[in-house]
């Protein structure tokens, strides 16, 4: 898969459908694994990730930090955020 490296500040302007975009339990285990360990790198040592996400527009790829996490979404500076359900994966740098 190709994904396009987009500026953290056009989430913004990105529309998300309500469909995960993984299937397994196995996978959603492992990708919330990565966001809590990414979350607390961001916290503690301002470490960026890759997050690989879809939005409506298709294949996206930011790299940022990870400041907050729930169990809907991942909060980035300035309040943007990206629904966990639309994470593909998330790569330490």
């Amino acid at each position: 898969m190709t994904y396009q490296l987009i500026a953290k500040e056009k989430i913004e302007n990105s529309t998300f459908p309500k469909r995960d975009v993984l299937s397994s339990e196995k996978e959603k285990k492992s990708l919330y694994t990565k966001i809590h360990r990414a979350t607390t790198l961001g916290n503690i040592e301002n470490h960026k990730v890759f997050i690989f996400f879809e939005d409506r527009g298709g294949l996206k790829k930011v790299f940022t930090t990870i400041w907050a996490q729930t169990k809907e979404k991942v909060v980035l500076k300035k309040g943007l955020t990206i629904p966990v359900h639309r994470i593909y994966d998330i790569r330490f740098s």
